[in-house]
């Protein structure tokens, strides 16, 4: 037998009629319905004064509230909120600041916790559950970006299939200063060659920045002696430094991270139809992104306003690199291996055809340099090759 399903309306009628009859005392009555005896008095009142329709439920809502939001700054918010969805009320409350300032000569300006509670209010907001407890090892200390082109970061977005069921691989490169999107581009796999044609129309356009930061993944990192690739081998000849966040802790590059979730929401939820078509979608979020979406970190100001274009100017021909003239000089061939001391010792394939300088700095104990880096350390005793020293 089902339960029975208990009207608020029906149970207020019935304690009024029965309160008529004369049968129970207030204090019974009250006990059987379950009520304080304050409630009770107040619905036989109710009854007196109104019939059965004096015992429907009031609004609590005041006549008057002088503190609500005028309907016109809700009007704007709701249209803000449409063109951007993925917006906060920080971001929304910025685009009223730069576009609805005459609002703020007729109504007061809400806060931002008035402008979370509209979207709330609204249905335009989801709860997030709560975070995991994770345990992180501590971060290694990657050098701080104070000024534009200091430190640029890289990497691919998460592979997805458009429409037309083909892969694709979004590339970005960011200015870790600024927070200023230099590229978003999506590719059929993150390939050496399409990266360094990305990163040659980037510096083109922007010159060359003092250091890339990435993770160890294809195609910025390679197996052999300090973990290059021939992408990063290209970037040193140009004479960027390299960074590198410890692996499986991409918080490390938090910041880029970040952007590639704001990405995804943007333009991968669904994929677009085809390779061309996301590419679209990934131009405009590049656009938006510098130019019209204000950033928390910049004090809700726009990347455009924090970036410039590095005084470094991107040569057409690679410089030669050159080594003091008390170091050993040797070729790399082929396969990676180098000849030095008739014998022969694997380096790396990606530093094949370049020449790298061998400088003695203990008994026994040679830095094996290429151009201005120290790659890593020979100890001829083993005839091993050791992570350079810190």
């Amino acid at each position: 037998m089902p339960w029975r399903k208990v009207n608020p309306m029906e149970e207020r009628v019935r304690f009024v009629l029965e309160h008529e009859t004369d049968l129970f005392s207030m204090t019974e009555l009250c006990e059987r319905f379950g009520v304080s005896r304050k409630t009770g008095y107040q619905l036989v009142a109710a009854y007196a004064a109104g019939g059965v329709e004096g015992l429907a439920a009031r609004s609590r809502r005041p006549l008057h509230s002088p503190d609500q939001t005028d309907p016109t700054v809700v009007k704007a918010v709701l249209t803000w909120r449409r063109r951007h969805p993925g917006w906060g009320p920080k971001k929304l409350l910025w685009c009223l600041d730069q576009h609805e300032a005459q609002l703020w000569t007729r109504v007061r300006r809400p806060g931002v916790s008035t402008v979370a509670r509209l979207l709330t209010q609204h249905g335009l907001t989801t709860t997030a559950p709560p975070p995991r407890r994770v345990w992180r090892q501590p971060a290694p200390a990657l050098a701080p970006s104070t000024a534009p082109n200091l430190i640029w970061t890289v990497d691919y977005k998460g592979e997805f299939r458009t429409g037309d069921a083909r892969w694709c691989y979004p590339l970005t490169i960011m200015d870790s200063f600024s927070r200023y999107l230099l590229c978003c581009d999506g590719f059929l796999g993150p390939t050496t060659a399409v990266t360094r044609r990305a990163f040659e129309r980037v510096f083109a356009v922007y010159g060359l920045p003092d250091r890339i930061r990435s993770d160890n993944g294809t195609p910025f990192a390679g197996p052999g002696v300090g973990g290059l690739s021939p992408l990063s081998v290209w970037w040193m000849r140009l004479g960027i430094g390299l960074e590198r966040i410890a692996r499986g802790h991409p918080e490390q590059n938090g910041a880029h991270e970040r952007m590639h979730r704001t990405l995804k929401a943007a333009t991968a939820r669904p994929p677009a139809a085809h390779r061309r078509a996301q590419q679209r979608r990934f131009a405009r979020f590049l656009r938006e992104y510098n130019d019209d979406r204000p950033h928390e970190a910049l004090g809700q100001q726009l990347p455009t306003a924090w970036y410039t274009p590095s005084a470094r100017a991107y040569p057409r021909r690679l410089p030669p690199l050159e080594y003091p003239g008390h170091l050993d000089v040797c070729r790399v061939a082929g396969h990676g291996d180098i000849y030095w001391r008739q014998r022969r010792l694997f380096v790396s394939e990606s530093l094949a055809g370049e020449h790298l300088g061998l400088e003695e700095v203990d008994d026994g104990l040679w830095e094996v340099w290429f151009g201005s880096t120290v790659l890593a350390r020979l100890d001829l005793r083993t005839w091993t090759l050791h992570p350079r020293p810190d």
